[in-house]
């Protein structure tokens, strides 16, 4: 990969990393006071609803930084030793758990009778594109793992 490539992903993802912790500090409570008033009768979800939402972009930062490492290991030509495994191994976790908050948080909603189509329709697309990209990941998780087998064995070779 182009160094210069690298260094602009990695500008993006500090980018991205400041724009959601301001989303978190800032946008989010805001957000959820905003609604709790106009909308009395799920005040109750204002709490809780700040602290899924702050847990889901937490997990999207714990995956941006775990791609800005293993770009790191791409620069440093390190991309295919064992280390490359446990943040690839800690993305796919992060997808696992952004999908099993969003089934919780559903559900929490559902039981405050304040559900609605709209809803319910998020709740399965934010579901279901978790799935797909943990299952992605789990495929390129072990293109990468045939990749180092093979690079291990050229070594071998040479």
């Amino acid at each position: 990969m182009q160094p210069r490539i690298s260094r602009a992903l990695k500008a993006l993802i500090v980018l991205l990393l400041g724009l959601l912790v301001a989303s978190q500090t800032l946008v989010i409570p805001a957000v959820a006071r905003i609604t709790a008033i106009r909308n009395p009768d799920v005040d109750q979800l204002e709490v809780p609803g700040i602290i899924g939402a702050v847990i889901f972009i937490g997990l999207i930062e714990v995956t941006l930084v775990c791609v800005w490492f293993l770009l790191s290991l791409v620069q440093t030509d390190r991309i295919f030793r064992v280390e490359a495994f446990r943040y690839v191994d800690i993305i796919l976790g992060a997808l696992v758990a952004a999908g099993v908050l969003i089934l919780v948080s559903y559900v929490v909603i559902v039981g405050s009778r304040a559900v609605s189509l709209s809803l319910t329709l998020l709740a399965v697309l934010g579901i279901v594109v978790s799935a797909a990209l943990a299952l992605l990941v789990v495929v390129l998780r072990g293109l990468l793992r045939k990749a180092l087998e093979l690079e291990q064995d050229l070594s071998e070779v040479v």
